[in-house]
This record gives C-alpha cells, sequence and structure tokens, in this order.
C-alpha cells in the first residue's frame, strides 16, 4: 500500500503495515491517543507531552509557535478508525488500542470545589486522584490544593468525615510551598497532624484509621519535601508525628503505609535537629529492620539507606540500627548486600558507621563480600562522593583482608577520604 510503512513490534513480520496517517509523527509508531494541537497538527500524547517536557515550544512539523496553554484536543475520528483498523487486522496479531481515559476538566474539578465541603463531590475528587497521573496534575493548582487543606483542618467545620477524605485527596494530590506554609505556619494543623497519626482519628473502622494514618503521613511527607530545615525541624518536634511514622514503618503487611513512613523519615531528617528525636522515637530500629528483611523498603531502599546513614551519626543511632537489624552480623550482611546500584553510597556511609571501632565486625563485612563491592564502587560509574566513601570503607576494611590477598597489599585504591 503506497504511503505505509511496516508496523515496528514484530508485526512487520506478519507482513502487516499501518498507514502514514495513523502513525504519531514524532515516535513514527501506532499512535494510542491522538491529539491535534495549536497548529492543525495531529501526534500521540505521550509523544507530544515528552516533546514539551523536553523545553520545545514549536509544532514538530510545521515548527510553527504552540499556544501557550498546550491545549490539546482528543482526535476521536481518528482513533476511532485506528481503532477499526486494529479490529480488521486482529487475524494478523493486531490488538485493539483501548480506548484511553481524557485528564479529567478543570471546570469540573472547580464545579466540585464550590460543592463542598460535602462528602459526594469529595469522593468524586478522590476517585478523580485515584484514576490517573494527569487528573492529579490538573488538580495541582493552588486553588485545589488551598481549599483542600482548609477542609482537610477543619476550617470549614464539615466534621470528621470531610476533614478525612479531604486528606485523602490531599494525600494524593500533595503540597506546594505555598499550602505547606499554610500547614507548618499553624500550630493546631501540625498538631493535628501529630493526632491523626498516632490514632487516625475520624475513621469508622480499623481498616480505615490506618488509612487515615497513612493519609497524614503522606501530607506529612509532602509538607517536609517542599520545606525548608526550619519548617521540618517544628513537624519533627511536634507530638505524635515522629512516632506516627515510625509506627507506619512497622506495618510490614501494608506496602503503602511502609513506604510513607520510610519517605516522611527520611525527609524530617533531612533537618540534623530532627536526627535525635527519630532515633528515640525508634526510626534507626525500624528503618534497620526494614532494610534487613530485604524488602527495600517496600520500594524505597534509597530513602530508607539514607535515612539509615543519617541516623547511624546521630548519638545511639548506631546501637539502634544494629540492634533493630537483628544483631552486628546481621547489620553488616544487611548493608553488603544494599551496596548495588543508588543505594550504594549510603549503605557504605551506614557500613561505615557500624563496623568502625569493631574488628570482629570488620571481619564479617569482608566475610560477607562488600570487597567486590567496595572495588566495584571505586572503579565503576558511581559520584565521586560515593567513591570517597567506598574508599575510606576499604581503608577501614584492610586490617581484615587475608594477608594472602594481593588486595591488602595494594594502595591503588586507597585514597584519603
Amino acid at each position: 500500500m503506497p504511503g505505509s510503512v511496516p508496523l515496528a513490534l514484530g508485526l512487520d513480520t506478519a507482513g502487516v503495515q499501518v498507514p502514514w496517517y495513523f502513525r504519531c509523527p514524532i515516535s513514527l509508531e501506532l499512535m494510542r491517543d491522538p491529539v491535534t494541537v495549536s497548529t492543525g497538527q495531529t501526534y500521540d500524547r505521550a509523544s507530544i507531552e515528552s516533546w514539551v517536557a523536553t523545553g520545545n515550544t514549536t509544532c514538530p512539523v510545521t515548527r510553527s509557535p504552540l499556544d501557550r496553554a498546550f491545549t490539546l484536543i482528543p482526535n476521536h475520528t481518528l482513533r476511532r478508525l485506528i481503532q477499526d483498523w486494529c479490529v480488521a487486522h486482529r487475524s494478523l496479531g493486531v490488538e485493539r488500542i483501548p480506548t484511553p481515559k481524557q485528564p479529567a476538566d478543570p471546570d469540573l474539578i472547580r464545579s466540585l470545589l464550590a460543592q463542598c465541603p460535602a462528602l459526594p463531590p469529595l469522593r468524586k475528587l478522590r476517585a478523580l486522584a485515584r484514576d490517573s497521573d494527569k487528573n492529579r496534575l490538573v488538580m495541582a493548582t493552588h486553588e485545589t490544593r488551598a481549599a483542600l487543606v482548609d477542609m482537610a483542618f477543619g476550617t470549614n467545620a464539615g466534621g470528621e468525615e470531610v476533614e478525612a477524605e479531604a486528606m485523602a485527596v490531599l494525600a494524593m494530590v500533595g503540597l506546594g510551598e505555598a499550602e505547606a506554609v499554610e500547614v507548618v505556619g499553624r500550630r493546631e494543623r501540625v498538631a493535628r497532624l501529630g493526632e491523626l497519626l498516632v490514632s487516625g482519628e475520624g475513621a469508622a473502622t480499623t481498616t480505615a484509621t490506618l488509612e487515615c494514618r497513612v493519609n497524614a503521613g503522606a501530607v506529612v511527607e509532602a509538607v517536609a519535601a517542599v520545606s525548608g530545615a526550619d519548617a521540618r525541624a517544628v513537624l519533627g518536634a511536634a507530638e505524635g508525628v515522629m512516632e506516627g511514622l515510625v509506627a507506619l514503618v512497622e506495618e510490614k503487611a501494608h506496602a503503602r503505609a511502609v513506604r510513607v513512613g520510610i519517605r516522611g523519615l527520611f525527609a524530617l531528617c533531612l533537618a540534623k535537629e530532627n536526627r535525635p528525636r527519630a532515633v528515640a522515637a525508634g526510626a534507626a530500629a525500624a528503618l534497620a529492620r526494614r532494610v534487613a528483611e530485604g524488602g527495600g523498603g517496600a520500594g524505597e531502599p534509597e530513602r530508607a539507606l539514607a535515612a539509615v546513614e543519617r541516623l547511624c551519626r546521630t548519638e545511639g543511632g548506631r546501637d539502634a540500627v544494629v540492634a533493630g537489624a537483628g544483631g552486628g552480623a546481621a547489620a553488616v550482611c544487611a548493608l553488603v548486600r544494599a551496596m548495588s546500584g543508588r543505594s550504594a553510597e549510603h549503605a557504605a556511609g551506614a557500613l561505615v558507621a557500624v563496623v568502625g571501632g569493631s574488628e570482629p565486625l570488620q571481619v564479617e563485612a569482608v566475610r560477607a563480600g562488600a570487597m567486590s563491592q567496595l572495588l566495584l564502587m571505586v572503579q565503576g560509574g558511581c559520584s565521586e562522593r560515593a567513591k570517597r566513601k567506598a574508599q575510606h570503607l576499604l581503608k577501614l576494611l584492610r586490617s581484615a583482608w587475608p594477608a594472602a590477598d594481593s588486595i591488602a597489599n595494594s594502595d591503588d585504591f586507597l585514597q584519603p577520604y
């Protein structure tokens, strides 16, 4: 067929050709969600969004400027034609593309907010936020966030159920700097987060109570992530906040709770003032347990190990990490296992604190295979800071290397720390 090109992903081997007008001009692949831009050209949504996200402001085909609002109009007619074509070629292995869900209409979001505080519109907002990242992006405006903050902290007197529902939406949408200031700047709001983290007040069942605690923890993490050290210190000093986050990390059967707890503790421990509080609340032991269990910190291994490294440098933190991991040998083995990928730097930093001053643990680290991991770090593509930590640990473990080992008699990898 003139003007057609073979379809990628193996369909060309079956003799299937895709008309050029069904292919995205950017990716040259079959369009799954065709949208039309202000210049009249049609692209696959993912491709044109990536094009603009990299800083381009012109239409890839015409080179004309795109409108500032970057309006994408779904091309429903073309999508249906593509779907019909897929169905017609099903016998040749072509799968029908699903009908894409369109992002929420900003006018709908404003309409639902206007009906608040009330449970039905809040539940619709929650469903929209849960539905897709695109919806959450549409909802992430100051107007929406500010309204949710007011409802979540009882400003609109909507009752505990309304507050809990608003907190759940806020946990998914997140907060910007302006909204974070509105939370941290009011003592009663910070205190409320501590209460929710510990007790989950306002929930009707045990499951709902845990959900309320997780949502409060997600809001704490969101606030801490966009705030400075002073705001983080205020959050960390609030009664119940540290203890509540530690309790979430201990909820092994609830992956989201563990993930939120780890992210919250990591964000708060960026402030030095919070580290002794975290150790006292049991954060070092709880995080070490998650690392030692090998679960990757519920998908947050880098943050878990970064927090462990910081807490190891705090008074009492090293002993708490060792105890939480199940003893010195278990802690060493867990940290050596974690010494790979993006987590390697933090695992090495924590290992320095754990084995420093203990010859038996240094020997245990060598037995666990720390040497090969450290040499890979020194020779690989790690950051300079990670390499310095690896070199320092190599020097620390040198006395524990077997005397016959050629590496033990070499200074090739040892540089000043």
